[in-house]
Order: structure tokens, then C-alpha cells, then sequence
């Protein structure tokens, strides 16, 4: 009904959906909540997500892009290089580089881009030392957004996401409030009309709507999140590995309740032949 009848979303964890879960074990998040906004029900709108948690910038590129070039669908979202960004050290203008030159490919292919910037890190304990870094990548987005007619979420300027409860315990992925209220935005900016809205208050709450936490907690979260991710960065492994897209092919969106009750088993190598048998 708006123009979108097949859409390819690609990226990392985000995009993915962690950490909106399904009973199966599986994610939903944003990209699925949108892809059933831009169905309205219809069994001919086609929807793949080739999205997986871990994927460096490079490796989104090498892998689904492609992907998403072959198919042509009339929407591919991306959003990628935090991982890339997070790492200390990392050239953040060159990283920007190269997802302009991702971007780029994509449009000049016709196909409609959504990109997402990064959320603002002010409000979260001790992860708001990268709010630097995502703020300086946030501005080459707009810019490649704007060089290439790229559409963007400003996840930056979106306030609920400042709420502790937008946010799940490793304070890396969202929660599945988060993911809703962000799919809503994604809607808003494609021109698609939503019943909700995304700049609803929070609930009243008695703890404090940023996040503030003790020294402990900090220490905890250290431990549980911070060196595991550090230790696979030193060994070059990643949160993904041996995994799957969740949706390697354009196929018909099943209603919700299927969904919660598939799996994908199919290994990413075969991604290819798959969308030729889906031809």
C-alpha cells in the first residue's frame, strides 16, 4: 500500500533484534516489528533479515550486502559500524568510509536506504565515554545520508531511548519496548502511518527515568558484559559465530504466532542458493 512489497535488513546484533525475545529462543526486534507495519497483513509482502549479533562492519558488507544487491527489494535497512566504532583505537572517519561506500552501492542500484545513527550514550554508566565517538559517527551518517538521498532514524534525538527501561542489563541492546518504539520511528520516517506513538511518555516509575547505578553495579556489569567482550576481540571471535540469519531469503512474513514457533537452521554460506531456489 506505500510502496513496499519486499524489504532486506541487514546489519549486527541491533538489527537482529537483541534482545527483544521470542519463546523459541529466537529474536524479534525492531526490523521484524517493522517489516509486519510494512506488511499490514498481506501474504505477498516478501521480508528477509541477514542481520547477525557480532558482525563487524566489513563483514556486513562482504557478506549480506551482496545479498541485498542481488534481490532488489524495495527497502533495505542499514545499520552498522558500532562494533567497529567501540573498539579502542578505531579510526571512526574511516569506518564512515566505508559505509558510505556501502551506501552507495545500494542507491546506485535504485534501491530506498534507512539508515539508523547511534542512540546517545549520556545517560548510560560508564558507556558514556563513547558518546564522543557515536556522536562524531552520527554526523558523517547525516551527511551520507544526505549525499547519497538516503533516509535516516535519529536514534540520537530520540528521548525515550535516554530511559533506563529502553535498555536492556548489558547496556549494549535494547529492550523489547525500545525495539517497538524505534520500529514506530522507522515507520514514521518511511511516511508509513502507525497507530501508535513512539514519543509516548514511560510509564510513572518510582526509580529515576536515566541510568544511575552504583559502583558495584558498574563492577558487576564489568564482569558480566564488559571483559568477556574484550577477551573475543583479543582471540578475533565474535558473539556470532557458528550462527545464522534468522531470515536468510525473501519469503512471505508468517503471522507472529508462526514466527515464535520457527526456526533457522540453514548455514550462511548457503544464503545464495537459497534465494535462487526462492526465485
Amino acid at each position: 500500500m506505500y510502496g513496499f512489497d519486499s524489504y532486506v535488513a541487514i546489519g549486527d546484533s541491533f538489527t537482529e533484534g537483541l534482545n527483544d525475545d521470542l519463546p523459541d529462543g529466537t529474536f524479534r526486534g525492531w526490523a521484524d516489528r517493522l517489516a509486519e507495519i510494512l506488511a499490514e497483513g498481506r501474504r505477498d509482502f516478501q521480508y528477509a533479515n541477514l542481520a547477525l549479533r557480532g558482525k563487524m562492519l566489513d563483514e556486513i558488507l562482504e557478506e549480506q550486502l551482496p545479498i541485498a544487491l542481488e534481490v532488489k527489494p524495495d527497502l533495505v535497512t542499514l545499520c552498522a559500524g558500532g562494533n567497529d566504532i567501540i573498539v579502542p583505537g578505531a579510526d571512526v572517519d574511516a569506518v564512515a568510509a566505508r559505509l558510505e561506500a556501502g551506501v552507495a552501492k545500494l542507491r546506485e542500484a535504485g534501491i530506498p536506504v534507512l539508515i539508523f545513527n547511534g542512540p546517545d550514550t549520556k545517560y548510560l554508566s560508564v558507556m558514556h565515554v563513547l558518546r564522543g565517538k557515536v556522536g562524531i559517527y552520527n554526523a558523517h551518517l547525516w551527511a551520507i545520508a544526505d549525499r547519497h538521498g538516503a533516509k535516516m532514524v535519529d536514534m540520537w534525538a530520540m528521548a525515550p531511548l535516554h530511559d533506563r527501561r529502553a535498555w536492556s542489563d548489558d547496556r549494549l541492546h535494547f529492550t523489547p519496548e525500545a525495539h517497538r518504539r524505534i520500529a514506530l520511528r522507522a515507520a514514521e520516517v518511511l511516511g508509513v502511518p502507525v497507530a501508535d506513538d513512539w514519543r509516548e511518555p514511560w510509564p510513572a516509575s518510582e526509580q529515576p527515568s536515566t541510568w544511575i547505578t552504583s559502583r558495584r553495579s558498574d563492577l558487576e556489569w564489568t564482569k558480566a558484559h564488559l571483559l568477556p567482550w574484550i577477551r573475543r576481540q583479543l582471540k578475533g571471535e565474535s558473539m556470532g559465530d557458528g550462527l545464522s540469519p534468522k531470515r536468510p531469503a525473501l519469503a512471505p512474513l508468517l503471522p507472529l504466532e508462526q514466527i515464535e514457533s520457527a526456526t533457522v537452521t540453514l548455514p550462511a554460506k548457503d544464503l545464495r542458493e537459497i534465494h535462487h531456489h526462492a526465485s
